[in-house]
């Protein structure tokens, strides 16, 4: 099985007539996603290589049963993306771009929250969402993931997202599905969340999980490995050598007050019973060892 994404996603691209939107939609179809529809309410009647653009979400959901949504549009229109989104019906908004202010990303997990329960978003800021074989919803090279389980993979950066997929893949280690959850102040999935699907996925049965400096992300996610995670978790905490009080990279990796450090996050994760690799490659080898002893 797979969390979140698999072969029977219908994914909508709001944004597809844009570049960014348009070369990772063709991407994402060329995988093998299910990618049914565009959005534009200048363009609609048209198509992007066969797929038909749409007004609106809402219109797109009831022509092509789309039940995801890809958002590639413009950090000051992401917040009103998500709610036509959201309201247009799709169960899954998967939300890459980058940028998108803090007191927006605030705004619409809320909003989701109160209003969409049922509806699951993952990002901003993130590579997206990959069930390998099956689908692939933004920007991560589908070719660096194995499918075939027993691994799945939740990560706040993207970059150590790609290094993980291709560490594993070099050792011929399937992913079951993997999950940026991106690295802003307020992502619409946590650990936590990735983490109890995983749980729940009888065909992942060990998990990888990536974290960086800043927040209590991955300190809030050892409390979940000690107390309900009965399947082994490898980490990789990103930020042992950056200097204190200082923002490295993303909005969400910020150290303050000597909170949020990768050492505390490091301790927090080994106490809970999760295998910690000092470095990524350190961490694809600790997972070798515990899917040889599954």
């Amino acid at each position: 099985m797979s969390i979140f994404v698999d072969e029977t996603t219908r994914v909508v691209y709001q944004g597809l007539t844009g570049s960014q939107g348009r070369f990772y939609g063709l991407l994402n179809r060329e995988y093998g996603t299910q990618v049914v529809a565009g959005t534009n309410p200048r363009k609609a009647g048209t198509d992007v290589e066969g797929i038909p653009i749409y007004a609106t979400v809402a219109d797109a959901v009831a022509a092509t049963g789309a039940t995801a949504s890809a958002v590639f549009i413009p950090a000051p229109g992401v917040r009103d993306a998500v709610i036509e989104a959201a309201e247009g019906g799709v169960e899954l908004i998967v939300v890459i771009t980058e940028g998108v202010p803090a007191h927006d990303e605030a705004w619409f997990f809320n909003k989701l929250r109160r209003d969409f329960p049922h509806v699951r978003l993952i990002g901003p800021n993130c590579p997206g969402v990959i069930s390998p074989g099956k689908a692939n919803i933004g920007i991560t090279a589908g070719h660096i993931a194995q499918a075939g389980g027993p691994v799945g993979i939740v990560s706040r950066s993207g970059t150590l997202t790609y290094q993980a997929l291709y560490e594993l893949k070099q050792q011929g280690i399937g992913v079951t599905t993997c999950v940026g959850i991106g690295g802003d102040p307020v992502p619409g999935t946590s650990f936590v969340d990735c983490l109890r699907a995983f749980e729940a996925d009888p065909e992942t049965r060990a998990v990888m999980l990536i974290g960086e400096i800043g927040g209590a992300a991955e300190e809030e996610a050892a409390a979940y490995i000690a107390s309900e995670m009965s399947k082994p978790v490898v980490a990789y905490v990103a930020g042992v050598t950056a200097p204190p009080g200082k923002k490295m990279g993303h909005a969400g990796a910020i150290v303050s007050g000597g909170k949020g450090t990768a050492r505390a996050k490091i301790e927090a994760l080994r106490d809970a019973g999760a295998k910690v690799g000092m470095n990524p490659t350190e961490a694809g080898e600790l997972m070798v060892q515990v899917v040889a002893n599954l």
